[in-house]
């Protein structure tokens, strides 16, 4: 319980202080004074210093913060007020605070990039080889699969082009000097003249990455349970179907409901053919076959400039996830129950489940992801056009210039009280039912492969 108190303090107090630093330098440069920049809510506790007209403090209640800016919430019209600063300044400062969430959320998520993270991977199925390669020279064929190269996994991203170093190098043994490969259905060692590294092997070498599917769970009684699958086994097959990126398992067994089908797994070194048939009609919350699949993972870190490339997208594809939702919903592609809102203590909840993956693992992948989704979930939040969120404000900013005059400075006011104390509201309500509910956290260890 104190891990996750401190820890969800100290994570909501950087990713506010951040939103409020937006808020407090943009508005310094417009000209419109910020009378008080505090950490918490009041009442003040302490005031830690005076800078350039700033009072900086520590107050009471330990959750957000908040940029104080003369005359934000008054008729004050004076110089030096939020409200006489021009529409642009007013705009620039209210937006200044989820443009740093973020720019936030990007470096998070980069971070989480380069401490570790779970890297989806497969094993190359040879679609051609080069002559004069050094696979060519170990007798390697199209169609073979490639597993293990002296003792040691052979594993490729099974994201096209995207290029990782591993957390931690998996030691082969060269005194092995073999690769072995799935040809015919068989598992056949090819000695190799002398030792060679993985991308000296596959240099020339055009592949498909295949493996990269892995059975989590199996449902009781379910069809996979009765033919014998179990967690940890690899899906290469469908009948001739080899499951890949341009394959997934579902939309293949989607093919096959009611028939029969021979499903070929990895389990380990050893190759099982199974028959089993998908059910059509399958009890709620199992799948037709009755198994949890996820991604085949291995840890892998990526560098300074990469890491940030993919923050950017990560915040991107989140961005995007999160305003598509409303339509994702009505189209009925994901249930009103996995799209709900999460109060403070079904977040605090999921930031102590974090903190607590990264002191059992030593990995910092968990606290990073998922102060960057939060921080961009801050960012989103506060740009809706809702009373008293910075889109609210913004709102009435845009109003302002289609209307040519602003709105009734006290009328606007009394707007983002009101939308405050209905904020308020729902926040206890929501806070009420992650209380009231058992919260399903977060299986980092799993997510980790630990």
């Amino acid at each position: 319980m104190l891990i996750t108190i401190v820890s969800f303090v100290l994570v909501l107090g950087v990713l506010v202080f951040f939103h409020e630093l937006g808020h407090y330098w943009v508005a310094r440069r417009n000209g419109i004074v910020v009378e008080e920049f505090g950490m918490g809510y009041p009442p003040r506790l302490v005031k830690l210093f005076r800078y350039d007209g700033t009072d900086f403090t520590l107050n009471l209640i330990p959750f957000g913060g908040f940029a104080r800016m003369k005359g934000e919430d008054a008729t004050d019209m004076s110089p030096g007020s939020f409200n006489a600063a021009s529409r642009w300044a007013r705009a620039a400062t209210l937006i200044a605070g989820p443009v740093m969430n973020a720019l936030l959320a990007v470096i998070l998520f980069a971070a989480s990039f380069m401490a570790g993270f779970p890297a989806v991977v497969g094993h190359p199925l040879v679609t051609s080889v080069a002559a004069n390669s050094a696979a060519a020279a170990a007798g390697i064929q199209a169609n073979d699969l490639l597993l293990d190269l002296n003792g040691a996994p052979v594993r490729v991203s099974a994201i096209p082009d995207f290029k990782y170093d591993l957390l931690h190098k998996v030691q082969d043994d060269p005194s092995l000097k073999r690769i072995t490969v799935m040809r015919a259905g068989q598992n056949v060692d090819l000695p190799l003249a002398a030792p060679v590294s993985q991308d000296e092997l596959l240099k020339g070498v055009g592949f498909n990455p295949v493996l990269a599917t892995e059975v989590t769970g199996v449902a009781k009684n379910s069809p996979a349970q009765q033919a014998g699958i179990q967690a940890g086994d690899l899906v290469y097959s469908v009948n001739d179907t080899v499951v890949s990126e341009d394959n997934p398992l579902n939309d293949v067994i989607k093919l096959h409901l009611g028939q029969q089908i021979k499903l070929t797994l990895l389990r380990g070194n050893q190759w099982l053919t199974m028959n089993v048939t998908p059910r059509a009609n399958p009890p709620q919350g199992e799948g037709s076959l009755g198994v949890e699949i996820g991604p085949s993972s291995i840890l892998a870190t990526l560098p300074l400039l990469h890491a940030l490339w993919e923050g950017i997208r990560s915040t991107g594809d989140y961005v995007t996830l999160v305003l598509q939702l409303p339509v994702m919903l009505l189209a009925g592609q994901i249930k009103p129950a996995d799209a709900q809102l999460t109060g403070p203590v079904g977040i605090a909840q999921m930031v102590g489940g974090a903190v607590t993956a990264t002191i059992d693992t030593g990995l910092w992948f968990p606290i990073w992801r998922l102060s960057a989704v939060l921080s961009a979930a801050l960012a989103i939040t506060n740009l809706l056009p809702l009373p008293a969120l910075d889109g609210g404000r913004l709102l009435f900013i845009l109003v302002e210039a289609l209307r040519g005059r602003r709105v009734n400075p006290e009328r606007e006011g009394m707007i983002h009280m009101v939308g405050f104390m209905l904020l308020i509201g729902l926040l206890v309500l929501v806070t009420f039912r992650d209380i009231t509910t058992a919260q399903q956290g977060i299986d980092w260890i799993s997510i980790l492969g630990q």
